[in-house]
């Protein structure tokens, strides 16, 4: 028999959480309070997915004068601006809520023997915020938890699946699924090798827009991943 599914993981705000541009907003006052009045929102969009320290720099570098250096300082600021911004956002605003079928297919994902991983380019303290703003914060459908700032590279690369995966004694990428709202959530299936990256148009792009970066499926609900899982396993029984 061929490996069976053990792990899905999934990316937190846009695809689990609801996002309406909250982080994306957050980043904007984040550089206003720094002088920095043109982000956009398209452009902070554009940088979801990215560990945020990474999205900041690059915001910066195009956002600076000609000649004039992005400096650890300066980058340091914001970061620290953005994560009070999206830690005091989390806190108070009552609008947080998960997908209305996240925790549903958690569930019918871990009768079926798989485990549940959230992982995310948000750094820890704010991801506490966000898990214990909505009872996540160790909820028995979730396995796993793991953050960009827990790891030497966040997305696009592979380090936080597969701290899942050597956390859980799981020993082969061909056992996980990976689902997200972003061209870096993608990536970041593609790149760990999983059996599936799968994108979810709840998030912050179009079904076109991440059509380019070549998910294995596109679905526009988290409970549609169900039949394809299913599908799957019934398959590797064979």
């Amino acid at each position: 028999m061929k490996n069976p599914i053990k792990l899905a993981v999934f990316d937190m705000a846009g695809t689990t959480i609801k996002d309406q541009s909250y982080v994306a907003q957050a980043f904007q006052k984040a550089f206003s309070k720094q002088g920095y009045e043109n982000v956009s929102l398209e452009e902070a969009n554009e940088r979801m997915g990215y560990p945020k320290p990474q999205a900041i720099r690059e915001m910066l570098q195009n956002h600076s004068s000609p000649g004039v250096a992005v400096t650890a300082a300066m980058l340091d600021k914001i970061h620290k601006s953005f994560v009070a911004e999206m830690i005091q956002f989390y806190q108070q605003n009552p609008d947080i809520r998960p997908m209305e079928d996240a925790l549903e297919v958690f569930e019918s994902l871990q009768q079926m023997g798989i485990k549940v991983g959230l992982d995310t380019s948000f750094s820890r303290d704010i991801t506490e915020a966000i898990l214990d703003r909505i009872g996540w914060n160790g909820h028995p459908l979730i396995d796993i938890t793991v953050c960009s700032d827990e790891v030497k590279k966040g997305r696009p690369y592979p380090d936080m699946i597969l701290k899942m995966m050597a956390a859980l004694g799981i020993g082969s990428p061909l056992e996980v699924i990976k689902v997200g709202d972003t061209a870096l959530d993608i990536q970041e299936g593609l790149n760990s090798g999983c059996l599936m990256s799968i994108a979810v148009t709840t998030g912050a792009h179009t079904e076109e827009q991440l059509k380019s970066h070549s998910p294995t499926q596109i679905v526009q609900r988290l409970s549609e991943i169900l039949p394809l899982v299913e599908q799957e396993m019934a398959a590797k029984q064979d």
